[in-house]
């Protein structure tokens, strides 16, 4: 019998899993994901308003987008 051993990569993740639904009425809607280390000290409303910021660079017609879902929680099981 042989047996072979596979070796992952694991990836550096944030702290911290955020999921937000973005729309623009009647034009798009976007729903993006992904980790996040908050700075010491900051805040829910804090990592909120980064996320929002990125969102608007990464796309700046959604920069005035209405959100329709956030979340954040530790990135853990």
């Amino acid at each position: 019998m042989t047996s072979q051993t596979q070796t992952q990569t694991v990836q550096q993740q944030g702290t911290h899993h955020w999921v937000i639904t973005v729309e623009l009425p009647g034009r798009a809607m976007e729903t993006l994901y992904g980790t996040f280390t908050p700075p010491a000290g900051a805040t829910r409303h804090d990592v909120f308003l980064a996320i929002k910021n990125d969102i608007a660079q990464q796309s700046p017609e959604m920069a005035r987008a209405n959100v329709v879902f956030f979340a954040l929680e530790p990135n853990q099981l």
